[in-house]
């Protein structure tokens, strides 16, 4: 009997992959960006006024419809914005989000799922010179996604969540009598709202 149990589990654990889907798509979205600055003297932190950014690109998902867990992968390019003051800050990047995704719905007819995973960000531009000071990006930097989406007929799908920076985005020095220090640092964080079309 156990024999017999081990086969039949060994079997399923073969036939999963057959009735693995692949999709592939082109994603697109709104950026709310959330910029947060910190002093690096006395650490006090204050907020940028935000302004409404974009991305786009392609998009693949990889699902297990048996048991409701998949992956979803993007190559992004990427555009955030934020104010201080009379100043704009920019940010130009391409963005690598991955996540685990479980869903569950109406098989191919409608699904809403829940997902979360890292993102990896690659700095295209965004330096400025204020003179006195200057705003520098870091050449790569790490976020997380966290959020909730549903997709129709399995072909258009939308999402809403919160990219969360791990670390500082970017930083601004000064340089007095020769010698450059920072001053302040920031980390770009944003709702994101998208739509994706799969083919």
């Amino acid at each position: 009997m156990k024999k017999i149990f081990a086969v039949v589990l060994l079997a399923v654990a073969f036939a999963m992959p057959s009735k693995a889907q692949f999709s592939w798509g082109i994603q697109a979205g709104l950026n709310m960006s959330n910029i947060s600055v910190k002093d690096a003297a006395d650490n006090v932190g204050t907020a940028v006024k935000s302004r409404t950014g974009f991305f786009v690109g392609p998009t693949v998902k990889f699902t297990l419809p048996l048991v409701g867990l998949g992956i979803d992968a993007s190559a992004l390019y990427d555009q955030r914005e934020g104010k201080a003051g009379d100043e704009t800050i920019k940010s130009q990047s391409i963005q690598i989000p991955i996540n685990v995704r479980y869903g569950f719905g109406l098989g191919s007819v409608a699904e809403v799922f829940a997902f979360a995973g890292p993102q990896f960000g690659f700095k295209l531009s965004g330096d400025k010179d204020f003179g006195v000071a200057e705003w520098t990006l870091k050449s790569s930097n790490l976020s997380a996604n966290i959020g909730i989406g549903a997709t129709v007929l399995s072909k258009l799908q939308a999402k809403l969540n919160y990219n969360i920076a791990l670390g500082k985005t970017g930083e601004v020095d000064a340089t007095v009598a020769g010698v450059t220090k920072e001053i302040s640092s920031a980390k770009f964080n944003a709702w994101q709202v998208s739509l994706a079309w799969f083919f």
